[in-house]
Parts: structure tokens; C-alpha cells; sequence
């Protein structure tokens, strides 16, 4: 049971700006909210729980598929090892069927940052569904951003080295268990419209399920290795789809969304992994938001103070 504690009052500062004869007030420090985004692949999980134990957080996640219960493989659902103790909100929470909706993501997405501010820690929101993240904060009925402030961070990797490690996963999807995973939701009649079959790693494998009992031993190796070539192609289009969203996020939209270049990180292996990990990603993370802890955030209100006034206060 969630234990809910009263948020401190922020008392109204006066303040007066250049030769305004009205008084601008300080208005409630908004609330801090950090959102990770970044392609399929990338490490925003990693980094999402890396942050949670750092900050005294909790992680929001916002991929749509992740949502609903079962396919831990084909979703790369983290574990519970994984996951270093951190609370994890929206994950496998829905039927497999069920019709999970982006109007459905925002309300229960709300819901879960607020329960998390109540109890006094940071919010996370993580993953891949870039437009779910976008409604949210940028749907004005819902009010996110007159709520809270938010610090996006991107982690990004060199296309061409992100497509051969999306390649890499999908060949460990299928040894921890791919194929099985989607035999047990192929269904000839269902479709693959709504709930969790949508997700890729199953339709790809529609053909092949099929077929797999009325043909030879050749062929049957031959339609299971084009199903998984088509994993792998469907999951680099959708990496380049993620990458798109974003730059449109950053460049059309103007949200500050800070990029961490996570490309060496894939370059390197064992130890040498992990310490450019550190250094390239999770150090910078931590400097960033820190100062967005620490920082004071848009909190006036305009009454007669000019955006220039503004700009200095809040430095």
C-alpha cells in the first residue's frame, strides 16, 4: 500500500522588475520530472534504473508494448535482477488483448507520477513510444506541463552501429526463446491490429507457423530464418521511426532534449563497455540532472515583468 505524504507549501516571494510599477510574484516551484528517450536498443532502461538509484526515483515506463503482460523476451522486458530494486509503474499491467489506447497511457501515466511525487521521489518516464511521451506532455488538457517541469534525456547511438546491435538482440531473443514465446500467441484467426500482437517479433512469424508442419525440414529452416531476418528489418525501421520522432521533438517542436552519444559504448566490450558507459552516458546524466534538481525552474507568473527580467531571475 502507497503511503502518501503532504507536499511541503512554497511560500510567494515579491519581486519587481525594471521600472513596472506592478509586482511579479514567485509562483510554487513546479515538480521535477525526467523523461529518457532514445531508439530501440539504445540503453534507455539502463539508464532509466541507473538514474532511479541515483536520485531516489521511480520509473514510469512508456512503451506500449511493455505494458501488457507476457512476451518478456520479445518486448526485452528488463527482470527482476535488472531492474536493481527500482519500482517499475505501467509495466505488464494489461491482458494481452486488451485495447491499450494512447488516451489510456496518459491518464494511468499521470496517475503514476503523481503517486511517485506524493512519496517524495523523482519520476522517470522511459521508453520507446515517443508518441505516448509526446501526448502527455504536450497535451493541454491534461496540463502535464503546466505541472511539471521536465528534463529530456536522449540516448543515442550511430545508426549503422545500432542496426548491427539490433541484429545482435534479435539473435539472443531467439535463444532465450523467441520462436516459443510467439507460438504460444499465434492464433490463425486472431489479428494483428490490437493488444500485444502487434508487437514485432510476432506477425513475423505468422507465415512460418503456418506452414512449419506441412513442409520439409529444409524449408521449414528456410521460412523460420526469413521470419527472423524480418524481426530484424521491422525492429531497424522502427529504430529509425524513434530517431525521427525525436528530431522532430528537438528541432520543430523546440523541446530541450539533451543528447547523449552512446556509440562507443557498443563499440567496446566487457569492462571497456561498461567504463564508456560511465563516463559517456551515466556521468553526464547525473551532472544534467542534478542541475535540473537543483535548478529553480519556470515558476513566475507575469504581471507587468518582462520575459527579460524573467530570463535573469531564473539563472
Amino acid at each position: 500500500m502507497s503511503m502518501f505524504i503532504s507536499k511541503p507549501i512554497h511560500p510567494f516571494l515579491q519581486i519587481r522588475a525594471g521600472n513596472s510599477h506592478h509586482s511579479s510574484r514567485l509562483l510554487p516551484s513546479k515538480d521535477k520530472v525526467v523523461v529518457v528517450m532514445g531508439a530501440t536498443g539504445t540503453g534507455k532502461s539502463r539508464l532509466s534504473i541507473d538514474l532511479a538509484t541515483q536520485f531516489n526515483g521511480e520509473v514510469v515506463n512508456s512503451d506500449k508494448m511493455q505494458v501488457y503482460e507476457g512476451l518478456d523476451v520479445i518486448t526485452n522486458r528488463i527482470t527482476a535482477e535488472e531492474s536493481c530494486g527500482v519500482p517499475h509503474h505501467l509495466l505488464g499491467i494489461m491482458h494481452p488483448s486488451a485495447d491499450f489506447t494512447c488516451t489510456d497511457f496518459c491518464n494511468m501515466a499521470s496517475s503514476a507520477v503523481a503517486s511517485i511525487l506524493d512519496r517524495q521521489k523523482l519520476p522517470i518516464i522511459a521508453g520507446g513510444s515517443n508518441s505516448y511521451i509526446e501526448a502527455l506532455i504536450d497535451n493541454e488538457n491534461s496540463g502535464f506541463r503546466s505541472k511539471y517541469d521536465c528534463c529530456y534525456l536522449w540516448v543515442d547511438v550511430l545508426m549503422t552501429v545500432l542496426h548491427q546491435i539490433i541484429s545482435e538482440r534479435a539473435d539472443q531473443m531467439v535463444e532465450k526463446g523467441m520462436v516459443e514465446e510467439a507460438r504460444e500467441m499465434f492464433n490463425p484467426n486472431a489479428k494483428y491490429s490490437t493488444g500485444i500482437r502487434r508487437a514485432i517479433g510476432v506477425p513475423e512469424f505468422d507465415n512460418y507457423f503456418r506452414l512449419e508442419a506441412r513442409v520439409n525440414e529444409e524449408t521449414r529452416s528456410k521460412l523460420l530464418q526469413e521470419a527472423i531476418y524480418e524481426v530484424k528489418i521491422n525492429s531497424c525501421k522502427l529504430a529509425c521511426r524513434q530517431q525521427d520522432k525525436i528530431l522532430r521533438l528537438r528541432n520543430d517542436k523546440g523541446w530541450d532534449i539533451q543528447r547523449l552519444d552512446a556509440t562507443d559504448v557498443f563499440l567496446k566490450y566487457g569492462k571497456e563497455s561498461n567504463k564508456a558507459w560511465k563516463e559517456l552516458v551515466l556521468k553526464p546524466s547525473k551532472e544534467i540532472i542534478s542541475r535540473f534538481l537543483n535548478s529553480s525552474g519556470p515558476k513566475f507568473y507575469n504581471s507587468g515583468t518582462t520575459l527579460k527580467a524573467m530570463a535573469t531571475l531564473t539563472r
